[in-house]
């Protein structure tokens, strides 16, 4: 009977993080924090609309050409070519060389998916390494396309720093060609970063055994407040890499434009330099844009218009790109000011532990230590919301609620006594 088809359909889950939004939303408790979603907060908690797309917008809806007609399908090319820069550099030699394909994405989700389908399609059967934590739906994104995903080290939880020696041994015993995934910048979720003296180390251990970079960039000049700083392990990769294998970058202007629902983000394939100086890389090239305007057509037929409006013009309006600037260091300093003190208040609470890592830690994230148990007594008792990992997202801490987080954390991490910090 068809009547009966859908009747023993699983029912999966809620999403953790909009499970934890929904949730706070329902809590009547007068005091609540929520340190679940990843968005910047002002100090008051609020939203802010960054002063340069405010800007962007007035320019945009006072163009006596504004409208809202389709985009082509790879997207708007001047957020491309804009976003491109940022990413690679004013003097990168890929994109001096026209060695780059750039397509607008549904910002870094959707980058991540276009990364996903063209690699099942044209190198299937290669495996994705992915660090271990990761955010999660990097899982799912390439799970769902039939690529096997496969953890390497990275978080070491005893001393809450990175797994360097594990993390390079497990690029190193990978088969050879694999791809690997590498966090940008402001690692998701544990907010740790290798140092810049160790990026060569893991570059090098991908290069040598000719596997396949893939960057995942979702907060380029929020987790320091500089946009060179932040795109250096990406630069230091293409340099390194392209010189014998394909780079993938994925990008996102959700975190550093605020472009949260309007979903703005580019995905770049940098060719590898060429060996035969008869290949012609225009012509390699427009192939690669067109099977990756075919995954779009198929998918959403085009990218939305009206946020690559407003990045394209912070990108390529001097005064507004300035302006972009300020408002990153903005964010990012708020952040930093926000571990700052809540390090120095658990210092001052005596709470138990070692609390330094918060403030080694940089961008949105903070990979706390505290353990499930202790995550659901601080929602419980305390009304303070973060991912049962461990995970707070720090813009959610403001002047008002700080000292509430750090002595409801000093109580948690007490009433469990078996804690090891």
């Amino acid at each position: 009977m068809s009547q009966t088809l859908f009747n023993n359909i699983e029912q999966l889950p809620p999403d953790a993080l909009f499970g934890i939004r929904q949730r706070l939303a329902q809590d009547s408790r007068a005091v609540k924090v929520d340190l679940g979603i990843g968005a910047y907060r002002d100090d008051n908690g609020k939203p802010w609309v960054l002063p340069s797309v405010r800007s962007a917008e007035q320019l945009i809806q006072q163009d006596p050409n504004y409208n809202h007609e389709y985009l082509g399908i790879n997207g708007l090319p001047e957020l491309a070519a804009g976003a491109a820069r940022i990413i690679f550099g004013e003097n990168s030699n890929a994109l001096n060389e026209g060695r780059v394909v750039s397509v607008q994405s549904l910002s870094g989700t959707g980058a991540l998916h276009l990364a996903a389908k063209f690699l099942s399609t044209f190198l299937a059967g290669r495996p994705l390494y992915i660090s271990e934590p990761t955010w999660a739906n990097h899982k799912s994104i390439f799970q769902s396309q039939g690529i096997k995903t496969v953890p390497y080290p990275y978080w070491q939880a005893s001393t809450k720093s990175l797994d360097l020696d594990g993390f390079l041994e497990s690029i190193k015993d990978a088969p050879s060609g694999s791809v690997v995934l590498l966090h940008a910048c402001a690692h998701n979720p544990t907010g740790l970063d290798p140092a810049e003296k160790q990026w060569p180390a893991i570059l090098e251990a991908i290069a040598s055994k000719n596997h396949i970079a893939l960057f995942d960039s979702a907060y380029q000049g929020f987790a320091s407040g500089s946009l060179d700083r932040d795109a250096f392990a990406i630069r230091l990769g293409v340099e390194k890499l392209a010189k014998v294998s394909p780079v993938f970058v994925c990008q996102s202007f959700a975190k550093n434009v605020g472009m949260y629902g309007e979903r703005v983000g580019c995905f770049h394939v940098v060719i590898p330099q060429q060996d035969d100086s008869t290949v012609d890389i225009s012509k390699v090239n427009k192939a690669i844009a067109s099977q990756l305007s075919k995954i779009t057509r198929s998918e959403v037929s085009n990218p939305p218009a009206y946020g690559a409006k407003i990045v394209s013009k912070i990108l390529n309006t001097p005064e507004l790109t300035e302006q972009w600037h300020k408002d990153m260091i903005t964010m990012s300093s708020r952040i930093t000011k926000m571990r700052h003190e809540l390090r120095e208040k658990l210092v001052q609470l005596n709470t138990p532990g070692n609390w330094d890592h918060i403030v080694d830690q940089c961008g949105m994230f903070s990979y706390t230590g505290l353990t499930p148990e202790m995550v659901k007594r601080l929602e419980a008792q305390h009304a303070v919301y973060m991912d049962a990992s461990g995970r707070a997202s720090i813009p959610g801490l403001n002047q008002g609620n700080v000292e509430h987080v750090a002595k409801a954390i000093d109580e948690v991490v007490r009433h469990f006594t078996s804690s090891k910090f």
